[in-house]
């Protein structure tokens, strides 16, 4: 990716820092959401401390350096440094395929590799909302971000990340195309949407994200019936203390939900 210009993390913190023995002690907490195994090579370990402190290129670079073991570090960095940070929606679309395309190399290679169906299930789910779901739903990309999270629950029933993901992916489509229809032709349902949410909440209960994405799954299932609810759980988003970089970037879209409501 040499073309890419990565924009600086606006909120550098030394307490994102995961120096020495600190990646180790902290890789459960920073772990919980998407169970991605603590490396085994000082490569990748890099690579993961230039994430968690927010050098999103340098992570891509050091990740892309390592081969396939490096693989899932460059892509989380990629796709959350698309999601939130980038502001070219063109450059944007082409990291999150880009991010897809090595996720599906992965799975060839490692079909067992936990994260390289939940990241590619991440990507298309971003790329998806880019071109907008109702494109991404003609393309078909809805079943196929459905089936590489069904696989990676099967694999990591603990994967919070992935019932966060499987929830909004629930509640897009009932939001897209109603309730009715969303059953009939995709299998989506709110029953099934909350639920993912609340799974998520009780394996992460300090993810700032899964409330976020919740607040909003609610009300696009819901509508105004749960905004009470969504409001609550906005205002604990806003409230989290973040552990490194990506929740710090989860954390301030859950205060600019808020000043936006």
């Amino acid at each position: 990716m040499p073309k890419t210009v990565w924009l600086a993390f606006p909120y550098p913190d030394k307490a994102f820092d995961q120096a020495g023995a600190a990646l180790k002690k902290n890789w459960p907490r920073l772990h919980r959401g998407d169970c991605e195994p603590f490396p085994r090579t000082a490569a990748v370990q890099d690579a993961w401390r230039a994430y968690h402190a927010g050098d999103f290129g340098k992570a891509v670079a050091l990740g892309l350096a390592a081969g396939l073991a490096g693989t899932n570090v460059a892509n989380k960095a990629a796709m959350i440094y698309a999601t939130y940070l980038e502001d070219d929606d063109g450059k944007k679309l082409g990291l999150l395929q880009e991010v897809a395309q090595r996720a599906e190399s992965l799975q060839a290679a490692e079909p067992d590799n936990v994260n390289a169906w939940y990241y590619h299930a991440y990507a298309l789910g971003r790329y998806s909302q880019g071109i907008s779901v109702g494109k991404a739903l003609a393309q078909g990309l809805g079943g196929k971000i459905k089936a590489s999270l069904e696989r990676t629950i099967a694999l990591a029933p603990q994967h919070a990340d992935a019932h966060i993901a499987l929830g909004a992916w629930h509640a897009e489509i009932i939001d897209k195309v109603g309730g009715m229809m969303g059953g009939l032709t995709y299998g989506a349902r709110k029953e099934s949407g909350e639920k993912h949410f609340r799974t998520a909440l009780e394996l992460n209960p300090d993810s700032a994200i899964a409330r976020t994405e919740m607040a909003n799954g609610l009300v696009m299932m819901f509508g105004r019936s749960r905004m009470k609810e969504a409001e609550a759980l906005y205002a604990q988003a806003a409230a989290a203390v973040p552990a490194d970089a990506m929740e710090r970037l989860d954390v301030e879209a859950a205060r600019a939900e808020l000043d936006d409501g």
